[in-house]
């Protein structure tokens, strides 16, 4: 199994969301940023896990360093360059 973990990282916590090849969700919970939680969350999936993409604006330097020292692959996203989901069609369906 493949999987690739996305964080998204504001100021005082974080959520992961872990997503298999076929983009089905295996995991996702929101955490304190300190490292450890972060690295207890993902440690069941760390063998699986491929890549991981960190959004943050800034303060995002301890996460990336420390996932690193653990052995994970990490990828820093760029905030402004991300596309939002437009979820006005979701809307109109329900």
């Amino acid at each position: 199994m493949q999987l690739i973990a996305g964080i998204d990282l504001p100021s005082s916590n974080n959520y992961i969301g872990i997503i298999d090849e076929h983009d089905n969700r295996v995991f996702g919970k929101r955490v304190e940023n300190h490292l450890p939680y972060a690295l207890k969350a993902m440690e069941p999936y760390q063998k699986d896990l491929k890549a991981v993409v960190v959004k943050s604006t800034y303060n995002w330097y301890w996460l990336m360093d420390g996932l690193q020292e653990q052995g994970y692959r990490v990828h820093l996203a760029n905030p402004s360059a991300i596309q939002t989901y437009d979820t006005s069609a979701f809307i109109k369906m329900a």
